[in-house]
């Protein structure tokens, strides 16, 4: 499966930007993530989501902030990201992967076999 993402773009901070990750083929077996990269630091888990779409999971620096949600029949899958700061700053990523057993791989980028090319974010203080 391929992955792209668009959406980003330039914001001021306490702004709001979507941005959405279209998959080539089928994700509905799929665990979908966002992860982000700032200049020299290393990848961070943004959000994930099960196939199902029943439940979610965040990292705590955009826990009450950003949404993650998916639309299997679009093959898309979608991060609203509200009350955006200048430390949210960076290339937000999709991945996907097949689902495995449980959840606590959701976090660790070196389970997903399926990278986007990445969207930059810019929020401007």
């Amino acid at each position: 499966v391929q992955l792209q993402a668009s959406g980003g773009g330039l914001v001021q901070a306490g702004g709001s930007l979507r941005v959405s990750c279209a998959a080539s083929g089928r994700i509905g077996s799929y665990v979908m993530a966002w992860f982000r990269q700032a200049p020299g630091k290393e990848r961070e888990f943004v959000a994930a989501i099960p196939w199902s779409g029943s439940s979610t999971y965040y990292g705590d620096s955009v826990k009450g902030r950003f949404t993650i949600s998916r639309d299997n029949a679009k093959n898309t899958v979608y991060l609203q990201m509200n009350n955006l700061q200048p430390e949210d700053t960076g290339v937000y990523y999709c991945a996907g992967r097949v689902a495995r057993y449980g959840s606590t791989w959701y976090s660790n980028p070196g389970s997903y076999d399926n990278w986007g090319q990445g969207t930059q974010v810019t929020v401007s203080s």
